[in-house]
């Protein structure tokens, strides 16, 4: 696949997964009074599974077995979820942001990291 499709059909995966992120985020801060930083991991983590379901068989189309590209994939969105807390910790609790423009920002911050991750390493084709 070549690189602008694949960094095209990413991006879709990414706004499936981010739906269903901030549908998460939302509906914990309005619904259920949590803070945001917590619900914004809480989404990050729900959209991470789909994630990974629709990269790998879509954007990578990846024959890599489970076991070498599920860790990876973990670790790729951990550190993601790190930059998930760090920046959504910045812009709220330190430069008291709203949550919802926080969050837009850290997403486009966090989509970066997360393609370049799993393109070079965690889907990359070939040998462990």
């Amino acid at each position: 696949m070549s690189l602008p499709r694949q960094l095209s059909v990413f991006a879709l995966v990414g706004v499936v997964a981010t739906a269903l992120h901030y549908g998460v985020l939302v509906g914990l801060v309005e619904l259920l009074a949590w803070p945001p930083v917590p619900g914004a991991l809480a989404g990050y983590l729900s959209g991470g599974i789909v994630s990974y379901i629709l990269n790998r068989r879509h954007t990578f189309e990846s024959d890599r077995p489970h076991e070498e590209t599920t860790w990876r994939f973990a670790l790729v969105a951990f550190v993601g979820f790190c930059l998930t807390y760090g920046f959504m910790n910045l812009f709220i609790e330190r430069m008291g942001a709203p949550y919802l423009p926080a969050q837009i920002v850290t997403t486009g911050i966090v989509f970066f990291w997360s393609y370049l991750g799993n393109r070079l390493w965690t889907f990359r084709a070939g040998p462990a």
